[in-house]
């Protein structure tokens, strides 16, 4: 694709994200903390990653759940993050897990998938072209 994701380090402890392998969808994110953060049952907290990044004009980076720590219970929340977005790349997480959850610096916590998004041209209309489902919304597809 030949794009680049220009990154700079906050901290000289930050960890710049990385692919983990080579058909990995997305950037493996990494906590940068000066201790240990427990997260109880239930709490939403910001983890810092003490970087920030510059995604490419047209692109979005969502921030999405390793499924590791998904399947312990912690769950990324808010993962939108614009190209026009300047600032440290925070990991909004919940521990929706029955116990708490430790997470060290340099551990991952998230991973970035960078993914096309272009802007559209908005124009209101009288009436949307018509589509087999129509306005079926929740379960009308079934299943």
């Amino acid at each position: 694709m030949g794009t680049q994701l220009d990154v700079k380090k906050l901290t000289a402890t930050a960890t710049i994200p990385l692919y983990a392998t080579q058909g990995a969808a997305g950037l493996d994110l990494y906590a940068c903390l000066d201790e240990p953060l427990a997260i109880p049952p239930g709490q939403l907290v910001r983890i810092p990653t003490g970087i920030a990044v510059a995604i490419p004009d047209g692109f979005v980076g969502l921030v999405r759940d390793r499924s590791s720590l998904a399947m312990a219970g912690l769950h990324t929340v808010a993962g939108v993050i614009d190209s026009d977005y300047r600032g440290e790349v925070l990991v909004a997480a919940r521990n929706s897990g029955p116990e708490p959850i430790v997470v060290r610096s340099g551990e991952r916590v998230a991973q970035m998938l960078l993914i096309p998004c272009p802007q559209l041209t908005v124009a209101e209309v009288p009436a949307l072209p018509p589509t087999k489902r129509g306005d079926g919304g929740f379960g009308s597809t079934g299943r």
